[in-house]
């Protein structure tokens, strides 16, 4: 008797980045839609246009959450939730790299 496999998951051509449609952007973040496009115009998001259509790296939906605990949080327009991520994401960087180094 021969062991059959399953693939459990869609399969893509290496190398090739799993994007997500506005829709499911939108339903994984819990934003609508015009807002979303507000944050790509604004340079908060980043997306791709694929098809005429908008598409998202996964991982900007935790960029969404983290500027909306921005603009809750903190009361901060988006011009400068644009800055405070900026200078987040440096530290981040420089931590990284202090660790990296002092390992």
């Amino acid at each position: 008797m021969t062991e059959r496999r399953y693939a459990m998951t869609r399969s893509r051509a290496a190398g090739t980045p799993q994007r997500l449609s506005r829709e499911e952007f939108c339903r994984r973040s819990g934003m609508h839609p015009e807002l979303v496009g507000r944050f790509v115009a604004l340079g908060l998001v980043q997306a791709v246009r694929a098809d005429g259509e908008l598409r998202f790296p996964p991982g900007q939906v935790a960029v969404v959450a983290r500027i909306e605990r921005l603009r809750q949080g903190l009361g901060l327009n988006y011009a400068a939730i644009g800055l405070v991520g900026d200078l987040l994401d440096r530290i981040q960087e420089l931590e990284v790299r202090l660790r990296e180094g002092s390992s």
